[in-house]
């Protein structure tokens, strides 16, 4: 804001009173000392008061956009934009500790954001995100395919574009108090896990990209090994659980073992033991849904999980980086270029 006059001190008039004189500092009368506020003083108050009445006016209209939930900041790949409100993220349910524990909170801090997940098979979110049962601004899946059926007008066009960022071998995570773990840590895993009482976690093919892995994981091996206790274990049913479940139950001692990619199993501490002879794993891609609630959060989310923070965290977990990210699709957010392009 520009003052268009300016007021002087020295502007003031000064009255002289019979019988007084005028001394610097201060008024003296013709008999004791009295106290006076003169006239400069006032207008150099005047002045003080009207200069932080101009500092504040100018605070307050520096940033129209301060309130809401929209962003500040740059789009290259080491800013970070600021909001506020809620940001939706459906997360495949691999990544639990990942989202729970360390990107989702450190989002929040770094941004104003509030991260609120919600995780599970990545086929059974896709399923709920056309059904609109979990309203979301960010699609997370284990499975690039997944994407495909939410493109499209027929699909809802939730999905235009996604980035494929990282990747994580299928692994066997065991309880390393199971009576089973010295046997998992020295025998072939396909013997061990047809053992008698050996109690083996999955998932659900039909609704997740993990449990389609482990299913083809113990058929594979069944057949090459000739092993027809464990083409059992595939087709049995009991052995399957939500995929946001699997962690505890393992930690909780109710599994011995059970299949996990690596990176999960580096956020919660499991040990593990490869699947030996097969090339199996997860490839994590994620995206901004069209219909998203909050798209500039939705879009300060993707750029904090793919900024340099966010890759520290998935390298630290294990994770193999794709970089820079390979787009798939059209209609990329402007303000995701930097890191959509390695910048």
């Amino acid at each position: 804001m520009l003052l268009s006059s300016r007021i002087s001190p020295h502007s003031a008039v000064h009255t002289a009173t019979p019988g007084r004189m005028r001394t610097p500092g201060r008024i003296r009368t013709a008999g004791r000392p009295r106290t006076a506020v003169p006239g400069r003083v006032r207008a150099v108050a005047a002045v003080a008061l009207l200069s932080a009445a101009l500092a504040v006016a100018g605070c307050g209209s520096s940033n129209p956009s301060s309130t809401g939930s929209a962003p500040t900041g740059g789009a290259s790949a080491g800013s970070v934009p600021k909001g506020s409100g809620p940001v939706n993220v459906l997360y495949a349910g691999s990544l639990v500790d990942l989202m729970e524990k360390q990107i989702g909170p450190a989002f929040t801090t770094a941004t104003g954001y509030k991260f609120t997940g919600f995780s599970a098979g990545s086929t059974a979110l896709a399923t709920q995100i056309k059904g609109k049962v979990h309203p979301g601004d960010v699609f997370i899946s284990a499975s690039p395919t997944v994407n495909t059926s939410l493109e499209g007008a027929a699909n809802g066009n939730w999905v235009s574009w996604y980035a494929t960022y990282a990747s994580s071998p299928l692994v066997i995570g065991y309880n390393a108090g199971s009576k089973f773990a010295a046997d998992l840590k020295s025998k072939p895993w396909y013997q061990v896990v047809t053992e008698p009482g050996f109690k083996l976690g999955t998932t659900d093919p039909a609704t997740d990209p993990k449990g389609k892995l482990a299913a083809q994981a113990m058929t594979t091996a069944a057949t090459s090994e000739n092993l027809p206790a464990l083409k059992a274990v595939a087709a049995n049913k009991s052995t399957v659980f939500p995929e946001e479940t699997l962690v505890g139950r393992l930690q909780s001692g109710q599994l011995d073992a059970g299949f996990f990619y690596s990176s999960e199993a580096v956020a919660a501490n499991i040990p593990t033991v490869p699947v030996t002879g097969q090339d199996l794993k997860a490839t994590y891609t994620v995206t901004v849904l069209n219909q998203a609630p909050d798209q500039a959060g939705a879009e300060a989310f993707v750029g904090y999980l793919l900024g340099p923070d966010g890759l520290k965290v998935l390298k630290q977990d294990g994770f193999n980086l794709v970089t820079p990210p390979t787009v798939t699709g059209s209609g990329v957010p402007a303000s995701l270029s930097g890191v959509l392009s390695g910048q």
